[in-house]
């Protein structure tokens, strides 16, 4: 296995490095004005990352917009990944999964009173929010940091703290879209997934190896997670604290990037008889998947109960064959973002006093 891993390396290096000299120049021809950049006169608050996947973009966009929709009319635009539709689709309160994707599906599910929208074309899309919607005040733009085509006000960058800059490499030998230096055009960086008693030592550790430029603020947080929640409410029988004890069975069905934080917390919190099932990331489940799931959750023992994620239970809910001894027993279980180290509300007015500033009508918010 080891000299296997060593060819693949070789193989993938030469391929890694033509990847890394083409994505330089993409974005020093943004940087010298060859390739143009639309800007807008809405503040647009970016939220992206420098590797692929698993970094926690959805629970950071679903925190923003909890913080400002109180005072701000807001929208969030998401290219909708792997949806089957085309082209600029506004969520309506019953859109589904396929229509919009399943992020901002879920975004919509828990700010029903934002505008939610899904195009590949951020560009087209946000004049098109700023027709339909009026008096938008900021659109939250979900991973768009490689985004180029549109100048961004206010760009945060997420890194998994499990997966720092300084020790990934370029697609495909690794997991880095672009170099690591191109961090230099975040304003905020927030490093996810971090432990919740993360020592002042490892924060230093961490920060000496990213080397955060003067004008960059960084800000640590972890996934908090919630009481486990009936995918099928309509059909769940007992309550999951119910069914969940230290001898309860589990099958951990995900479609995500990275499931290991959430598998790490259902042992130390639930149960330690797990049996993982992984699909691939935002995977549309078909009968034969939901088949293998059916035929796995037989198996188990004893009290048993299947449990998802947040996004995952958004796909799992509209598969309208579910058999009902899964929908009976199918749980997902709910994230949110916590700041660490006391900067939350260093966090917030940072944010809400850029938007208070660069909105249109910034002269009715005094200081």
């Amino acid at each position: 296995m080891k000299t296997f891993r060593i060819i693949l390396s070789f193989i993938l290096l030469p391929l890694s490095i033509l990847y890394g000299v083409i994505i330089f120049f993409r974005n020093k021809f943004y940087d010298w004005g060859i390739l143009p950049s639309r800007s807008f006169h809405i503040p647009l608050i970016s939220v992206g990352n420098i590797t692929v996947g698993g970094t926690g973009k959805t629970p950071h966009i679903e925190y923003l917009a909890e913080l400002l929709k109180d005072e701000f009319k807001v929208a969030t635009l998401s290219r909708g990944y792997k949806r089957k539709s085309r082209g600029f689709q506004l969520a309506g309160e019953n859109s589904p999964s396929r229509q919009i994707g399943d992020e901002p599906k879920q975004i919509k599910q828990k700010h029903p009173d934002i505008a939610v929208a899904a195009d590949g074309n951020r560009v087209r899309a946000i004049g098109q929010l700023q027709q339909k919607i009026p008096g938008l005040d900021l659109i939250l733009l979900d991973d768009a940091f490689q985004h180029r085509k549109v100048d961004v006000n206010l760009s945060i960058l997420l890194i998994d703290y499990q997966r720092p800059l300084s020790k990934d490499f370029m697609l495909p030998l690794g997991n880095l879209r672009e170099q690591a230096f191109e961090k230099r055009r975040a304003n905020i960086i927030i490093i996810t997934k971090a432990p919740a008693d993360m020592q002042p030592i490892h924060r230093r550790l961490f920060l000496g190896r990213l080397k955060p430029y003067p004008y960059q603020s960084v800000f640590f947080t972890t996934l908090e997670y919630g009481a486990p929640r009936p995918v099928f409410p309509e059909s769940a029988g007992k309550q999951a604290e119910e069914k969940l004890h230290s001898n309860s069975s589990i099958l951990l069905t995900t479609a995500i990037a990275d499931p290991r934080p959430l598998k790490n917390y259902v042992r130390e919190n639930h149960s330690k008889k797990i049996v993982s099932l992984k699909f691939a990331d935002h995977k549309n489940f078909s009968e034969g998947d939901i088949k293998k799931i059916r035929q796995r959750f037989k198996r188990l023992e004893g009290d048993k109960i299947i449990l998802t994620t947040e996004k995952d239970a958004i796909r799992f809910g509209e598969f309208a064959d579910m058999p009902d001894a899964l929908k009976q027993n199918f749980y997902f279980i709910p994230i949110r973002v916590k700041f660490l180290n006391d900067r939350t509300s260093d966090f917030n007015s940072q944010i809400i006093e850029y938007v208070r500033k660069n909105k249109k009508h910034s002269f009715l918010y005094p200081g």
